[in-house]
């Protein structure tokens, strides 16, 4: 089991930093047998982004990272590349390298091409970076030809439009690798990161081309891990969950040397199957191993059932950004923040009957992490099943893995012996001291007159149904709710315009890397997009959009509207109750993290336990933590 290289986030300056150190021996205390850490710029002229590793920095927290992973029995090796034209100069303020003048398809910079003395100096810096991380300690390294890769960029037709002795790509990855072994020695691991499909046969690397490459440098490494994807498929390496799991078997299986299967991969059934008859000696599950750090030790000990699911949503776990986010998982929040977190189980000193109140996501975690605690816990959901909000996301065309969790939810309540009851409704009568409220969202106004139906998108996606002719979808909020339900639709035979005042349909997705998926999943469903344009009336079987810049307004047919405008809280208890904890969407529209987060504080903070605020250290000296 293998724990990939991931940007984090988690860099001090550019070097590996304690959070690093916690974050990677959580996931080797939890049975990870390999860890490479994330990959460091093997030379000052790549610094792709604020926080990147760079590997003359790194080799104190290298040894760290050793130091606190080989109690477990884990493998720990660096990742080590140079992100080449798929760069920023935003940070180093210098030219980007990379084999030819190609302008990036995201940044449209043009880089340099790289002279003999770069090139060189490339080489120099792989063997120097792999020198120090085996003087630090490490078992070895993982040089990275993936997806943000400069020697990608010299192995593809894409980006290398040389006609010198480097038109091959495949002396330079040589050269590399050869000078890596030399510094390493004979008895530490030498890892290959290699894209075996960049999706754009014309003329970049192929699973065909990719066989040829494995098998020119079988004897230099020993193992190699085939990904797919280039600067112009830049979600293709870790996609959402629209991608199905296990999207990568098939792909340079069964080679000549050791290969880690890499791509999605969350099931543990899927992964055995793989090492059992699939053609792979490895596999890779880091968003997995974010979501549950118990994963590996949850199979060993014969409760895959506890196994929390991961989504694959890319809701936290996508953190190259110009926010910063740290890397984490919606589902577990303490991920990306250990050196912040303590455990969440362990008793407290007196046991309290404690009620929640709501069962989504926040109240849900609330229940799980008192219960954890030794508390006796009450919840009460009004609805007859639980879930909340978390089942109308799953409900959204293509994002049913969203769902997963609550089930999961389901047995750990039940596993900790938590009161569940559905169906009944809570008064402020019932509301003791020991109380936590996750009361949930209620839609909001709908702010333009209508004289047709105007459908919100909770009731949509929980069954209401649709009177016939075209729909109007009002997305003001760009996430994946009014895309999905958009392209559900379109898909259904609907005639369908979904009208957003952002210049492009989803603006949100571009966190998650769906945001170009997205649109040509609409493109091919026949959605209209109604960009930059304000809903503001519905008559006479027609939308009346304004547009957001010049005011002109138009219309468009219209025999419905799904509204996926912002919900309100519903604080009814909250405000009859102020002095109670409360989580989710009775504070405001949260997402499943935000939400889940919140429902940790608040159990945290009803019982007095440390942990939960990750804001100012003056912050962490008087709020309780999670």
């Amino acid at each position: 089991m293998l724990f990939g290289p991931h940007e984090t986030n988690l860099a001090r300056r550019r070097a590996i930093a304690d959070r690093h150190v916690a974050y990677y021996a959580r996931r080797a205390a939890g049975g990870a047998g390999v860890v490479v850490t994330e990959t460091a710029s093997v030379h000052d002229s790549d610094h792709p982004y604020e926080r990147a590793p760079l590997a003359a920095d790194c080799p104190d927290g290298w040894a760290a990272v050793a130091r606190a992973c080989r109690p477990h029995g884990t493998l720990v090796l660096a990742g080590l590349g140079h992100a080449g034209g798929q760069g920023s100069s935003a940070h180093g303020q210098r030219a980007l390298w990379a084999p030819s003048r190609v302008p990036d398809v995201a940044s449209r910079e043009v880089p340099t091409a790289m002279e003999p003395p770069e090139i060189d100096a490339l080489v120099a810096g792989f063997a120097a970076a792999a020198r120090l991380a085996a003087d630090a300690g490490l078992d070895g390294v993982e040089v990275d030809a993936g997806q943000h890769a400069l020697l990608r960029q010299f192995l593809s037709g894409l980006t290398n439009h040389r006609t010198d002795e480097h038109a091959d790509g495949l002396p330079l990855l040589r050269r590399v690798l050869d000078a890596a072994r030399s510094a390493l020695g004979p008895d530490r691991v030498l890892g290959l990161r290699l894209c075996c499909d960049e999706l754009a046969p014309w003329a970049g690397i192929t699973p065909a081309t990719a066989a040829g490459v494995i098998a020119a440098v079988a004897d230099r490494i020993d193992y190699v891990v085939p990904v797919r994807g280039s600067a112009l498929s830049t979600g293709a390496t870790r996609p959402d969950l629209h991608t199905p799991p296990g999207f990568n078997r098939g792909l340079c299986a069964g080679g000549p040397v050791p290969v880690v299967l890499q791509g999605s991969v969350v099931d543990p059934a899927m992964a055995q199957a793989a090492l059992d008859g699939g053609g792979y000696d490895l596999v890779e599950m880091t968003r997995a191993q974010i979501a549950e750090p118990d994963l590996v030790a949850h199979v060993r000990a014969g409760t895959p059932e506890r196994i929390r699911p991961c989504t694959l949503s890319n809701q936290r776990s996508t953190v190259r950004d110009p926010r910063n986010p740290v890397v984490s998982d919606e589902a577990e929040p303490g991920a990306g923040h250990e050196t912040l977190d303590p455990p969440l189980a362990g008793r407290d000193p007196v046991s309290r009957d404690v009620l929640v109140v709501g069962g989504g996501p926040a109240g849900l975690e609330a229940a799980r992490v008192l219960a954890l605690r030794g508390h006796r816990v009450r919840l009460v959901e009004r609805a007859p099943v639980l879930g909340g909000a978390l089942r109308w996301a799953a409900a959204v065309h293509g994002r049913e893995r969203m769902g997963l969790l609550v089930p999961w939810w389901e047995r750990e309540l039940a596993r900790l012996g938590v009161d569940v009851v559905t169906g009944v409704e809570v008064a402020v009568g019932d509301l003791g001291a020991d109380t936590v409220l996750a009361t949930g969202g209620r839609d909001g106004p709908v702010g333009y007159p209508a004289d047709g139906p105007v459908i919100p998108a909770a009731a949509f996606l929980a069954g209401a149904p649709l009177p016939p002719g075209p729909v109007v979808v009002r997305d003001p909020v760009g996430d994946a709710v009014g895309v999905g339900i958009a392209e559900g639709l379109a898909l259904a035979g609907r005639a369908v315009a979904l009208v957003t005042p952002d210049p492009v349909a989803g603006t949100g997705l571009a966190r998650t890397g769906d945001l170009a998926p997205a649109n040509a999943r609409l493109e091919r469903a026949g959605v209209a997009r109604e960009r930059l344009s304000l809903l503001r009336a519905v008559r006479d079987g027609h939308a009346v959009l304004e547009h957001v810049w010049t005011g002109a307004r138009r219309t468009v047919a219209c025999a419905v509207v799904v509204d996926c405008g912002h919900r309100l809280p519903d604080d009814a208890l909250a405000r009859a109750r102020p002095d109670l904890p409360r989580a989710g969407d009775c504070v405001a529209p949260r997402t499943v993290s935000e939400a889940v987060l919140e429902g940790r504080r608040a159990a945290l903070r009803l019982v007095g336990a440390e942990g939960c605020s990750r804001t100012s250290a003056r912050a962490r000296a008087t709020e309780p933590r999670c």
